[in-house]
């Protein structure tokens, strides 16, 4: 599947497959190409070339009945502020042949108590929700979730995230996009991690964090000392994969942490250096992405 701007190749000849019943995850950076992947599977934008397939169907010969079967919920839903909760989630039940009650899915996302309010007065968490309301009021087979918890608070986000693996756990299937690494760990089965319009590594989230070999990240600071850091011999260390530094700090990917954490703090001392702040933790997709790109997710 390719789809090119007047400007920028948006994507670039991937080639992805969801299992019916998964959480399919697409992680990356901004303009890394999964809004564009995700919209052209919802039948919004037409892909330049290559075959698109969604539970069988396609959207040239068979939109009516996708449009039947699909629950999205875009980056930013922009629905009516006049409207109420309850005026809204009726609108939207009124496109579809079947599906739950209107007080049955209004529960589901815990909007009772703001059954009338109107959709202008409620905060950002509660339009994600109204927004979930809308996708799922269709009883979908397959749910398109693009950034749902982008500007989210973090008590926001882990209500929306339950949601989801509530919705999840029904045996139905979800293509997610996120720059999230943690909500990406938590609710994907497995991930596609994407870049400049194409899939650089594809798996469950244990078989990315496995495949850089690497298990730990050990973070140091020597204050304005740091710079002076003699980065060849830390990676002479045994058990260290590679080392770097960022916004001041050095960081070294390492595969043995009982082993390394010691002969890193001996070389400090013999380099002479005052060490200010040491930290630690498990190896996660976000130290994947950086070692495929040498960037973070979250970077413009």
């Amino acid at each position: 599947m390719r789809k090119a701007y007047k400007d920028v190749v948006a994507v670039d000849g991937i080639d992805l497959e969801v299992r019916t019943g998964e959480c399919f995850g697409l992680l990356g950076p901004n303009g890394a190409g999964k809004t564009t992947t995700i919209e052209i599977c919802e039948g919004l934008t037409k892909a330049d070339s290559g075959e698109v397939s969604v539970l069988g169907m396609h959207w040239d010969s068979d939109a009516a009945a996708l449009r039947q079967r699909l629950g999205i919920q875009l980056q930013e839903t922009q629905l009516s502020e006049k409207l109420t909760v309850l005026e809204t989630v009726r609108l939207f039940r009124s496109f579809y042949r079947q599906g739950p009650s209107i007080p049955e899915v209004i529960a589901e996302v815990q909007l009772g108590e703001k059954l009338n309010s109107r959709v202008g007065g409620l905060s950002g968490g509660q339009k994600q929700r109204l927004a979930l309301a809308c996708a799922l009021v269709g009883d979908p087979d397959f749910l398109f979730l693009d950034e749902p918890t982008t500007g989210l608070d973090p008590q926001a986000r882990r209500q929306l995230w339950d949601l989801i693996e509530k919705f999840k756990a029904s045996g139905r299937t979800i293509l997610l996009t996120t720059h999230y690494m943690d909500e990406a760990e938590r609710l994907c089965d497995r991930i596609a991690i994407m870049d400049h319009g194409k899939v650089i590594a594809l798996g469950t989230p244990r078989e990315l964090i496995a495949s850089i070999g690497v298990e730990h990240v050990v973070e140091f600071s020597a204050g304005d000392a740091v710079t002076a850091v003699d980065l060849t011999k830390l990676e002479g260390i045994e058990g260290v994969r590679s080392v770097r530094t960022e916004a001041g700090s050095v960081l070294l990917d390492v595969t043995q942490l009982h082993q390394a954490v010691p002969a890193l703090l001996a070389e400090l001392t013999r380099q002479g250096m005052p060490l200010t702040e040491l930290r630690t933790h498990s190896a996660t997709l976000e130290d994947v992405f950086v070692t495929l790109t040498g960037r973070h997710l979250r970077d413009e």
